[in-house]
């Protein structure tokens, strides 16, 4: 039987040592703060690296853990490498400064597309096959006077519809109003130039992207036996609103946060939907987004061009309505189920993506005569397979992880860079990848670090097995209403198709160039290209997997 003595000193020795195991707890916990990170402001108009300096020295004898909570609005990359990187790239593709909003607010000085004209430049021995015709654009206000400041968005492009034929010019911005649209020659047809966005617009989209850089929310439910509650979820999250459940993914670095429902645990999250779209705009600046007024609307011409011949531009141009790429082997025609599964024909086909890389499995597996499908519980998400087991043909297609505007169980939520690292590949495998709609809204630092996970990632699959192909859609331009320019607008699209175009140069990769196709065709630009326009994608996709001089 113990003492007196012990029995007073044991209750003592426990709150020592529960008083021992706290003081540890604190000291881990604190030492987040002592973790040097290198981050880049999400916020700012510029990449700007920062880093966090620690208050103290932390004690030698503790280890210094991962933080659990980024900055608010804040995104980190992987190296100080990623950031310098990050920055020149970006700086080479910076859109011209843009006006600021008259205060108080006319409509009547912005850039107005039926007050401005364009001119051909004259050329006194005129022009014949091979030469380059140049317009040149004067943008006025709604008053009709002369803009003085750059930053619109214009597109040009020539077609001739009896031929088959169209190709986009080159536009040049000078900065003071004036423009320069260049055609090379071709063929007779017809020049239009189109005032897409103008710099007015351009300046309220760009505020938006600075101040509301999550204004696509996400979310998601969480669920533990009968009790389900929704919660919040996004690339950046507050972490002074509420505790943050933290999904970022171990082998990428992709961040993706979700605030923690009250009386569940983060393991309990099921599923992932779009949550909507906040849009805090005036009633003036919603009025810089009227279709037909001040966004896509076609420039008219001082004289009619339409007589002149036209040359492609550096990719490719429309002819006979086929796509015929400039320095780049012949697109071939795949017409029927024959030639395309004797392209196929044991071969592995993966299409990995958004909903327009989606619409390539769609047409690709209603052409297959012999297939079998293997359905997921989701056509829209994927994961979706389909095998020809009589031609060794087998086609997959995977949507990409969030931000993703799709519903979807978690279980399917995958990074491209995770399926690229799981694909054998080999010269009978070709990886499709087109990663670029649902990034519209967020900052250009989130888009950039995602094409970077994508690279390395296809730099691994290249050199393990380097004969494997790997095509990279471009963007593509689409019909703008309020909307669609606010959330998905073609300048958004445009300065993410430089980006991507920038990080992968010398990357070994293939450009199916969508931009083009879809600017140069005659028909109206969608965020789902027509199935004519897809046959013409399909078509390149092909000649890149069978290419001629291919024994």
């Amino acid at each position: 039987m113990e003492s007196p003595h012990l029995q007073t000193r044991k209750p003592k020795r426990i709150f020592f040592l529960l008083l021992l195991f706290t003081l540890i707890f604190v000291l881990s916990y604190q030492t987040v703060e002592w973790y040097k990170t290198v981050t880049v402001s999400i916020t700012r108009p510029e990449l700007e690296t920062k880093t966090s300096q620690p208050a103290t020295e932390p004690p030698k004898h503790l280890t210094t853990p991962t933080p659990q909570r980024p900055q608010p609005c804040s995104y980190k990359y992987l190296s100080p490498r990623n950031a310098e990187e990050g920055r020149a790239l970006l700086d080479s593709i910076t859109w011209p400064d843009t006006p600021p909003l008259s205060t108080p607010f006319s409509l009547n000085l912005t850039t107005c597309a039926t007050k401005s004209s364009f001119t051909i430049m004259p050329r006194s021995e005129g022009w014949r096959v091979g030469d380059e015709l140049t317009v040149r654009v004067q943008l006025r206000d709604f008053n009709g006077n002369p803009k003085r400041s750059g930053g619109d968005f214009l597109c040009g492009r020539l077609h001739n519809r009896a031929l088959g034929a169209g190709v986009v010019g080159q536009v040049q911005d000078h900065l003071n109003g004036t423009f320069t649209v260049v055609f090379p020659l071709l063929w007779n047809g017809t020049a239009d130039v189109m005032l897409v966005q103008t710099s007015e617009s351009i300046t309220v989209l760009k505020r938006l992207t600075e101040e509301q850089p999550s204004r696509i929310s996400f979310t998601s439910a969480f669920r533990l036996g009968d009790v389900t509650k929704p919660s919040t979820c996004n690339v950046c999250l507050s972490p002074n609103k509420a505790p943050l459940c933290n999904y970022t993914d171990l082998n990428t670095g992709e961040q993706w946060f979700c605030y923690k429902p009250s009386k569940l645990d983060c393991d309990t999250r099921v599923s992932h939907t779009f949550g909507g779209f906040s849009q805090r705009i005036s009633k003036e600046e919603e009025t810089l987004f009227q279709k037909g007024i001040n966004m896509e609307v076609p420039i008219m011409a001082v004289e009619n061009p339409s007589t002149k011949t036209f040359k492609p531009g550096p990719s490719g141009y429309y002819f006979g309505h086929q796509w015929r790429p400039i320095g780049s082997p012949t697109v071939q025609q795949f017409n029927n189920a024959s030639v395309i599964t004797a392209c196929l024909k044991g071969k592995k086909l993966h299409l990995l993506g958004d909903s327009t890389i989606r619409q390539y499995y769609q047409h690709i597996t209603k052409t297959l005569p012999s297939k079998t499908f293997f359905l997921s519980h989701s056509v829209i998400f994927g994961p979706l397979l389909a095998v020809d087991h009589t031609n060794g043909i087998m086609v997959t297609y995977r949507c990409h992880g969030p931000p993703i505007r799709f519903h979807a169980h978690v279980s399917q939520l995958r990074y491209v860079a995770n399926e690229l690292d799981g694909v054998s590949g080999g010269p009978n495998t070709v990886v499709v990848i087109g990663v670029w709609s649902h990034f519209s809204t967020f900052p250009m630092e989130v888009y950039y670090q995602r094409l970077m996970t994508i690279r390395r990632a296809v730099h691994r699959l290249k050199n393990r097995a380097p004969e494997t192909t790997v095509i990279i859609r471009t963007a593509n331009m689409k019909a703008l209403g309020l909307y669609e320019s606010l959330t998905n607008s073609d300048w958004y699209s445009l300065q993410r198709d430089k980006l991507l175009r920038a990080v992968f140069k010398d990357s070994g990769v293939l450009l199916l160039e969508a931009w083009e196709m879809g600017q140069a065709h005659y028909l109206p630009h969608s965020l789902h290209p027509q199935p004519q326009i897809i046959k013409v994608m399909i078509d390149t996709v092909l000649s890149y997997t069978c290419p001629k001089n291919r024994g």
